[in-house]
């Protein structure tokens, strides 16, 4: 008692100093809510001593929201917490996350909690006093100050509203929502970004009950994510093939369709199933008048449904903003169908499952409003793209799909009394149904979203789910592949000449090595190739080659080791590259011409080389496809009767004494043969026939 008296005491203190300015300031709640602790008899007993003062008022509202005592609510974590979990240097964090996950799952059970502004300022309240939740922590706290919240604290109370956030984008809406304010998250910003999310599922409840797409939606009750085209000034258009037509595109939870437009009205929807397995391609495309690849503003959509690729075109006058936001929710939603077929996810869990996609459109939405000003990476803040780029990305759905087994299992068993050390959010279709919306797959004798509330674990109190070490681990290992791709895009030059003498500078030990090899093939100092001729001879017959290449990995690997140890502690050696004289515009032309036309004559050497061998494969000069034959038969003779060493051996020492003195005379005068009945063959004709084209442009 004379603990709780002093701490009373203290927080009369903290008001009267106006330390706790930034949680009174206006709102008329939280003064009556110390003044009420400061009168009634009750608040000394519901004084928790192991919290800090920020996390007992966030633990009293909660109490308030639960209708439960907080001594309770710490009796009740106090039996059901694991050990672990209740140990002293945790315990206040824990039983802070306890109290907080059980107030959200219950708060946004209601209907219209999303419209409710008490239950954004709750959950930023509840991310301040997590930074701080200890007694022994609470003067580390600057509450005379803007308070702000830190990464940490966001990615663990705000996936506990699927709404605002799940496990695997949280660090990437953080850093958007924090990129004014330098790594901080400040209410004013939440607070803004909270009332997007509300207008976008006003918009959403809009769309779907609208009579847009009736007829298409009736079977399975899609619901309208996003549309486009409706303004004149901003058109969406089709290309397929050489015909162009505007129009209206309409993305659901299932489809994309497009309407065109007529005169006064729109033409009848033609639907791109993004549902089912139809080998669909979804990529950036470039447009342009008659053909052309001028404007990288397109949307390519291929399926084997289809018999020609269509284009959607966003037309804008800067940029290609648009063109990204539909490029990412169209294979957000199309990535989350390959999710559930690749997994077989069925029922509620499946529902689970795509509404997850659904909520993270909304946030995408929601975000676009808020950061007008600077382009978002769109792709970085839905699930399932992300997944798609992440290293690693393909654990993480692993895990998500084993825990919406697990759930799909224990939902035989549902309710069940729920352990302290297994308090889970609440389920993305949860918050979904108690927005008033329906799945397909939830039929009127399907459980309640109360009852399907627990779907999957994305969040334990105390613990890292199955979900979360996957997560840690895949962004750690892009944290190297970033580091990576800094180096690489710091080394990019600009030039065809500087770019020359680096990858000459770099393929100098291997040219070295090279121009050795070949000396030795030349015979340019005999006692040296005798000696290499001799090692190379002993070692087929004796079968050493698998030792030998074994001893030059060994020497590689050696080498990197040791130059390990010598380099420790130094910085990185730079590449010493001499800079090639520069070179002026025309020069830099000229020089890429002929680069064009090295790479054009190599190709045609190419096809001249690939036409005479299909010339002699289809007899269509009969006496060179006959000795070419006969030599082919001689040659088979020798691989199958002689042993595969002996044949080793002979192709070696063939090789490797053509240039030899007593050979070279006859090498010549074979090689010139070869060549004068290479030259000999003539090529197989070939005619380039144009593809029809019946198509009008429209």
């Amino acid at each position: 008692m004379a603990v709780a008296s002093k701490t009373i005491n203290m927080l009369e203190g903290l008001v009267r100093d106006s330390s706790f300015k930034w949680l009174l300031g206006n709102r008329a709640s939280f003064d009556e809510e110390f003044e009420e602790m400061e009168k009634s008899p009750s608040a000394q007993s519901n004084w928790i001593s192991e919290l800090s003062p920020v996390a007992n008022v966030v633990v009293r509202r909660c109490s308030k929201i639960l209708g439960i005592p907080a001594i309770e609510l710490q009796e009740s974590f106090n039996i059901e917490a694991s050990d672990s979990i209740n140990h002293p240097s945790v315990y206040a964090r824990n039983f802070l996350e306890y109290c907080c996950f059980r107030t959200l799952a219950l708060s946004i059970r209601v209907t219209s909690h999303h419209s409710d502004r008490k239950l954004g300022r709750l959950t930023f309240d509840m991310m301040v006093a997590w930074e701080s939740p200890a007694a022994s922590s609470h003067p580390s706290v600057n509450l005379d100050e803007d308070v702000s919240v830190g990464m940490e604290a966001f990615s663990r109370i705000a996936p506990a509203v699927p709404l605002i956030s799940n496990v695997v984008v949280s660090e990437n809406l953080f850093d958007v929502l924090t990129d004014s304010t330098g790594g901080r998250l400040h209410f004013f910003v939440y607070e803004k970004y909270i009332s997007g999310l509300e207008r976008a599922i006003k918009r959403l409840k809009a769309q779907t009950e609208s009579s847009l797409l009736s007829a298409a939606r009736l079977s399975r009750e899609e619901k309208i994510l996003e549309m486009d085209g409706t303004v004149t000034t901003q058109p969406v258009l089709e290309h397929v093939g050489m015909s162009t037509w505007p129009g209206r595109l309409i993305l659901t939870d299932h489809a994309l369709y497009f309407e065109a437009l007529r005169v006064v009205s729109f033409d009848k929807p033609k639907k791109y199933d993004l549902s089912e397995d139809l080998k669909q391609i979804v990529k950036p495309e470039l447009t342009g008048p008659w053909g052309t690849r001028l404007f990288d503003k397109a949307v390519l959509y291929k399926s084997i449904s289809l018999s020609e690729p269509v284009v959607m075109e966003f037309p804008e006058l800067k940029g290609h903003g648009r063109r990204d936001y539909w490029l990412a929710i169209i294979r957000e939603i199309l990535y989350v169908h390959r999710f559930i077929r690749k997994f077989q996810i069925k029922g509620i869990g499946r529902d689970e499952i795509l509404s997850k996609a659904v909520l993270g459109i909304l946030r995408v939405q929601a975000l676009q409003e808020l950061t007008s000003t600077s382009p978002l990476r769109f792709e970085t803040l839905l699930m399932f793209n992300l997944c798609d780029q992440l290293p690693g990305g393909d654990l993480i759905l692993e895990a998500l799909a084993d825990m919406s087994y697990t759930r799909e299992s224990e939902r035989s068993n549902y309710p069940r009394a729920v352990n302290a050390s297994e308090i889970y959010s609440v389920s993305s279709l949860a918050m979904i149904s108690n927005l008033g919306f329906v799945f397909a797959g939830r039929s009127s004798g399907s459980s309640s979203p109360t009852e399907g509330a627990l779907v999957l674990e994305e969040i334990i109190v105390g613990q890292a789910t199955s979900l979360e070490q996957a997560v840690k681990e895949s962004r750690n290992s892009y944290k190297k592949v970033a580091v990576a791709q800094a180096t690489i895009d710091g080394v990019k030059l600009d030039g065809i000449d500087a770019n020359m003498a680096v990858m000459k500078e770099l393929l100098l030990p291997l040219t070295e090595i090279v121009n050795w090899v070949l000396s030795l093939f030349s015979w340019d100092d005999p006692l040296r190739s005798s000696i290499f001729c001799l090692a190379g001879a002993f070692m087929i017959c004796r079968e050493y080659l698998s030792y030998a290449l074994a001893l030059m990995f060994i020497s590689i690997a050696l080498f990197m080791i040791l130059t390990k140890y010598m380099n420790h502690g130094r910085t990185a050696q730079e590449v010493k590259v001499m800079a090639p004289p520069p070179m002026n515009t025309v020069e830099q032309l000229l020089a890429v011409q002929t680069a064009i036309a090295q790479a054009e004559r190599f190709i045609q050497d190419g096809n001249i080389v690939l036409l005479k061998l299909h010339a002699l494969l289809m007899s269509i000069y009969p006496r060179a496809s006959e000795r070419l034959a006969v030599a082919l038969l001689v040659s088979a003779l020798l691989f199958v009767f002689l042993p595969a060493k002996s044949t080793l051996l002979m192709l070696f020492l063939e090789a490797f004494t053509r240039h030899s003195p007593p050979r070279k005379t006859s090498t010549e005068r074979w090689m010139r043969r070869l060549r004068e009945w290479w030259f000999s063959i003539p090529a197989a004709p070939v005619v380039l026939q144009r593809e029809k084209d019946d198509k009008k442009m429209k």
